[in-house]
């Protein structure tokens, strides 16, 4: 039973979501946009925003599935490299919902875990 329960916690107030936006450091890629901000304890902290110029809800739907999924993935790779928690808030891009799974999590992997790991240091 311990092991399907979650290992990041989910960002839903709009405070929080306006601090990262506003102090976060920010990664572009085609996929997604990511907001990264060290915090103090806890858990991870994840929030995906999906705007409407992403699609119709089925699209915007898929596109929260795909980075929730990756970052399930990437979220043991962050713990074990990182010492301190981050809160993450990703965005959808228009593209988001025609990638696969394996191509978010490689851009993950290429390019929020190197900045993650330049934080600690």
């Amino acid at each position: 039973m311990s092991e399907l329960k979650k290992r990041y916690v989910v960002i839903k107030s709009n405070r929080d979501f306006s601090y990262l936006f506003k102090k976060g450091d920010s990664i572009v890629t085609y996929g997604f946009v990511c907001y990264i901000k060290p915090r103090r304890a806890g858990k991870n902290r994840l929030g995906i925003v999906t705007g409407k110029k992403v699609g119709n809800a089925v699209k915007r739907n898929r596109a929260r599935r795909i980075i929730r999924e990756a970052f399930r993935v990437i979220d043991p790779i962050i713990r074990e490299s990182a010492t301190g928690r981050f809160d993450f808030v990703f965005v959808a891009r228009t593209k988001t919902p025609s990638l696969k799974t394996g191509q978010i999590l490689s851009l993950m992997k290429k390019n929020v875990l190197p900045k993650i790991l330049q934080e600690q240091s």
